[in-house]
């Protein structure tokens, strides 16, 4: 990786926009206090940059602030294409409690390794999860790279996928329930 883009400042939404299922303003569901994004889960839909990318390495450094009962989940999402609506297609990292690291072709989005599968089931993480326990702090990383997508979670290899339909688009994350925090997002270019 060359040159670090940050994609969230810590002040503000600069270069940024949502899509939901409800009719609320984002601020209802985004916050940002202290130099750390806070999202409540409510409504769902997600938050996406205004630029396109590819060929990248993201991080994204984030925790669930409690969990309950479909309460639990959230996720990144790559390769986002517009129009913005729940769900686009794109390429996501699930964030469920439990389950960081499996892989969501969304929206007819679609890869090798996933043919076959209807859009509900998910290519699932090797191993048993990596995440570390509610209220610490979990680094989401994804490699980008042509139509390959390789998943870690907290510096484990959990997942990857090649051959994929969509290999650029916009960055996102999801408001799925979930009650998140996000303190730092963002991807190093690939040469």
């Amino acid at each position: 990786p060359t040159n670090r883009i940050d994609l969230f400042n810590g002040k503000d939404f600069n270069g940024w926009t949502f899509a939901s299922r409800g009719t609320n303003a984002p601020s209802e569901t985004w916050t940002i206090t202290d130099g750390v994004i806070h999202c409540t889960g409510q409504p769902i839909g997600y938050c996406r940059t205004e630029k396109r990318f590819r060929d990248y390495k993201l991080t994204v450094e984030w925790r669930f602030v409690k969990v309950a009962a479909k309460a639990d989940n959230t996720g990144v999402l790559v390769h986002i294409q517009t129009p913005d609506k729940v769900w686009p297609a794109c390429i996501q990292v699930q964030g469920k409690h439990d389950r960081q690291g499996d892989l969501f072709l969304m929206a007819g989005a679609e890869s090798k390794e996933h043919r076959g599968l209807d859009a509900n089931t998910p290519i699932p993480m090797r191993g048993e999860s990596n995440e570390h326990p509610v209220g610490e702090w979990n680094s989401s990383v994804t490699i980008c790279a042509g139509d390959d997508v390789k998943a870690f979670i907290n510096d484990r290899l959990m997942n990857e996928t090649s051959g994929c339909t969509i290999s650029s688009g916009f960055i996102g994350i999801q408001s799925e329930g979930g009650e998140i925090e996000i303190r730092r997002m963002y991807l190093e270019p690939l040469k």
